[in-house]
């Protein structure tokens, strides 16, 4: 297998994008619970010692912009860190779309594989063996199509002429089909 190296890393920006988003807001919405605890808490000390209770609004403050600011952080880096590990599976469903599109569009039938650090080896091992079952599956049918004309050549001279345009028909039905599956082979 050739290395190769994608250099985009939003392959599908529907799918990453929106999963690094909602990945993010689970993580924002579940850290809000700790600095309204930690409000709480400092509310309590200062209803406890009024003396600090004016220091205790300047922490407070301090202390929200600090952990706003560090959750921000943390959620563009949790943001940035989930467009690569999505990456790492729309890039091989990307690859996957591309492949079948090739051999849908003629190319030959080649086998299919990701990159080491991709997701779905499986996926591409699965799609290499169905590819493999048709060529194979192609290529016997090619070989009783190719049986199939030689008995209709044989049987021409003893047909009724009537019955003629038939096997010309049969004939040229066949070799079309024969031609489809040589461009395949």
């Amino acid at each position: 297998m050739a290395f190769y190296k994608r250099a985009v890393y939003i392959i599908n920006p529907a799918f990453q994008i929106t999963f690094s988003l909602i990945v993010c807001s689970f993580i924002i919405i579940s850290s809000i619970i700790y600095p309204v605890i930690l409000i709480d808490f400092l509310n309590e000390i200062a209803v406890r010692y009024p003396e600090i209770a004016e220091s205790m609004k300047f922490a407070q403050k301090d202390l929200m912009f600090y952990l706003g600011g560090i959750q921000l952080f943390i959620a563009i880096l949790v943001f940035i860190m989930f467009i690569f590990f999505t990456h790492r599976i729309a890039g091989p469903m990307h690859k996957l779309k591309m492949h079948l599109s090739k051999i849908r569009q003629g190319e030959p039938i080649t086998p299919l594989s990701f990159r080491s650090g991709d997701h779905f080896h499986d996926v591409a091992e699965e799609v290499t063996l169905f590819l493999e079952t048709i060529t194979y599956n192609q290529e016997n049918d090619y070989m009783y199509l190719e049986e199939v004309s030689s008995y209709i050549e044989n049987l021409a001279p003893v047909v009724p002429d009537d019955k003629k345009p038939v096997l010309k028909e049969i004939s040229r039905r066949l070799l079309e089909i024969k031609s489809r599956y040589k461009n395949n082979l």
